[in-house]
């Protein structure tokens, strides 16, 4: 595989043409006198027996007789003790969920407990797959979990496990989908002991107080604040040379070295690159090569960034022939079964420079071959968006920061002390470096004080983000009172937060009234299904209200309101797929598109939907709930995936990226799926929701996992 000249002439004149507008400095590799005894600790550890920490002993130890919240550094060995914990349980013939906030790192837990437990022993449930449903091990989502704890509550059972595992239980900090941890925690039985495993959070103890309120058991909290790998700071300076960031030894927030301090205080300091442009990421490459500082993760601002970089390095770093060799060889059995990414457009940079970009806008078989090499030491870098942070298992040698802001999806915020901790948590792989490094790089959008403050900085508390929406009061109402559902509200963090904060002030306001905001937005919620004919005056769902609380998706009561009025198309398998991409669009507005793609039946049916279910998108809207504007593109898009159409000439339809574009179909499928559980009201469309389902999850959007 080769690039054409002009490939090079383009990238060089793009890279050099900045550089002498602006008069970047030239970049000479070089390094801090006082980094020579850091960087010759550099190096491999010996293999040595394992041996568990402290902590995970303590931890084990705790499961046993009580709930557990373990609160640790990134890649300190929180799976270990979830491990033995579910040995223990299934030795004794018991059963174990294991629950984690992602569909990727649930395939990837799953994969791991198959080889340890045997996969006739581990089954998964992720919404995209599901596998031996029955086995004694559970790996699997959040929200598949509270699933399943609505319909136990609903049925008058109880959840079919011993033991569960909540791993990142920092989620239930997380502004979108912290509700169902928090929800879990809440509806869980308490003779199921649970184990939370978290990075390192700041009020893990007021956590496990409210879960030893609510459960009535002890939660132990088992805190570790060192780092399995040591974390050294550093600052390259548009020069080229490495400086250490901090004073050595500093104590409290962090104090600037002399040298960086003198650059920060600078009227007018030297940047790598001028606003909005891209720094010359391949002589940053050979910097840290020298000091043998890779393989490196570059958090970017944006997609495009981590795509633009890549043309960045075009010279490359130079590479033994042996591990070129490994590399094209492994890339070439990754790729075997995978037709459409052995055509990517960044698979040169892959095979010939040892980098590649890693973000949403790619299709999960790409980061999954990206993940695979860089994991096994294929890759000299990786350029990313701050998502590959969280919850992947993605280390390097070295982190390193452009920014100290981050986009939080409607505006660019500083990162807290939890997200910078996530981040240099990738920083220094266990078993593999003896340290770990985090290079902060100057420039307009990063503040290099601010960084410093976050490498000292303790980590952020977790606040509660429970939220009241359709869905949760539907399911609830399956199987609790009003006056039962209060409460449980009254159990939530988010009341249990108010009478903590209450208690340290002094105060002496009626306990009673902690809980009213969220009564009282469980009210309006109820009130509106009163009205609409999902719930009676009593507070009991109606048969229209019980088969729409299957509906676990964003906009239930949209989708009910469609097949109530009979303007889903049930016998059109495509038509219904597309109908549903209309609740799971986000974007605001239209584009254009090709008229060939759109076919009288699917324009008639798109408007058809938008006009019966106005009137009432605009009385939820007056009431204060949020809707969101009915558009044709995913419509067409979905309709062209599902009539067979391929995958290059939907791209163009939907006019966003792979990545984009397959959460789309994905997301659709979830709708779908909650679709086909109305079997027994309307069977039609169960069944052709069935089959769409078949027809739209197919190469490229899902992965053979044979």
């Amino acid at each position: 595989m080769s690039r054409p000249k002009r490939y090079f002439d383009r990238a060089k004149k793009r890279k050099g043409g900045f550089n002498r507008s602006h008069q970047s400095p030239k970049i000479k590799a070089g390094a801090d006198a006082g980094l020579k005894k850091i960087f010759a600790g550099i190096g491999v550890p010996g293999q040595k027996p394992f041996k568990p920490d402290p902590f995970q002993l303590q931890a084990l130890s705790a499961v046993k007789r009580s709930d557990c919240l373990v609160t640790v550094p990134t890649g300190a060995g929180k799976t270990w003790i979830a491990e033995q914990a579910i040995a223990r349980i299934l030795k004794k013939g018991g059963k174990s969920w294991y629950a984690s906030p992602l569909k990727a790192l649930s395939n990837t837990k799953y994969s791991e407990f198959s080889k340890i437990f045997g996969p006739e022993n581990v089954g998964i449930l992720t919404g995209d797959r599901k596998e031996k449903p029955d086995a004694p091990l559970i790996v699997g989502t959040t929200e598949i979990l509270r699933n399943q704890l609505y319909d136990a509550m609903y049925q008058g059972t109880t959840l079919l496990t011993d033991f569960v595992v909540l791993d990142e239980a920092h989620f239930l900090g997380d502004e979108d989908r912290g509700v169902v941890w928090e929800e879990i925690m809440i509806y869980l039985p308490s003779r199921i002991p649970l184990l939370l495993l978290s990075a390192t959070i700041g009020n893990a103890k007021v956590i496990s107080q409210w879960l030893s309120a609510i459960r009535g058991k002890k939660c132990i909290v088992v805190e570790e604040t060192k780092r399995p790998v040591p974390l050294y700071p550093l600052f390259f300076h548009p020069s080229g040379t490495l400086y250490p960031l901090l004073v050595r030894g500093s104590p409290g927030k962090g104090r600037l070295s002399k040298k960086v301090a003198a650059y920060v205080s600078s009227s007018r300091p030297l940047y790598l690159s001028p606003p909005h442009k891209l720094p010359p990421f391949g002589d940053i490459l050979r910097v840290l090569n020298k000091y043998r500082l890779l393989p490196a993760i570059f958090f970017l601002k944006s997609r495009a960034d981590c795509d633009n970089a890549l043309d960045l390095c075009e010279e490359g770093l130079r590479h033994d022939r042996i591990r070129k060799d490994e590399r094209s060889l492994r890339i070439q059995e990754l790729v075997a079964h995978n037709p459409h990414i052995a055509r990517h457009r960044q698979l040169w940079h892959l095979e010939h420079l040892a980098i590649g970009a890693h973000h949403s806008g790619q299709l999960p078989a790409w980061k999954l071959i990206l993940e695979t090499l860089m994991t096994e030491g294929l890759l000299d870098a990786v350029f990313a968006t701050s998502t590959v942070a969280a919850g992947v298992n993605f280390p390097a040698r070295t982190i390193v920061f452009l920014n100290s802001d981050r986009f939080n999806g409607r505006e660019f915020l500083p990162l807290s002390p939890t997200e910078f901790h996530q981040m240099t948590g990738r920083a220094g792989r266990r078993g593999m470096d003896h340290i770990g490094f985090a290079v902060a790089i100057p420039g307009k959008f990063m503040d290099i004080r601010l960084t410093a403050k976050l490498m000292k900085s303790p980590p952020s508390d977790v606040s509660s983000q429970i939220k009241i929406n359709f869905s949760m009061v539907l399911n609830l109402l399956l199987s609790h009172t009003p006056e039962q559902i209060e409460d449980l509200l009254k159990k939530s963090f988010a009341t249990y937060m108010m009478i903590h904060g209450r208690k340290k002030r002094g105060l002496q306001k009626p306990a009673e009234d902690d809980h009213k905001q969220l009564w009282q937005d469980f009210v309006q919620h109820l009130d509106f299904l009163k009205e609409t004919g999902y719930a009676t005056q009593s507070g009991r769902l109606t048969a229209d209200g019980i088969w729409a609380s299957q509906l676990r998706v964003d906009q239930p009561l949209m989708i009910a309101e469609g097949f109530r009025y009979g303007i889903f198309p049930d016998n059109d398998p495509a038509l219904l797929a597309a109908v549903t991409a209309l609740f799971v669009n986000e974007r605001e507005s239209d584009e254009i598109i090709d008229k060939a793609f759109m076919p009288k039946a699917l324009v008639n049916t798109f408007f058809d939907v938008k006009k019966s279910l106005s009137s009432f998108s605009t009385r939820m809207s007056k009431k204060g709930f949020e809707t969101r504007p009915l558009i044709l593109q995913p419509a067409a898009t979905l309709y062209a995936w599902t009539t067979g159409l391929p995958w290059e000439k939907v791209l163009t339809i939907a006019k966003m990226e792979e990545g984009d574009l397959a959460m789309l179909i994905l997301r659709t499928a979830d709708n779908l799926r909650h679709i086909r559980t109305l079997k027994d009201v309307f069977p039609e469309a169960a069944s052709a929701a069935a089959t769409a389902i078949d027809l739209i999850m197919r190469y490229p959007v899902v992965m053979d996992y044979e």
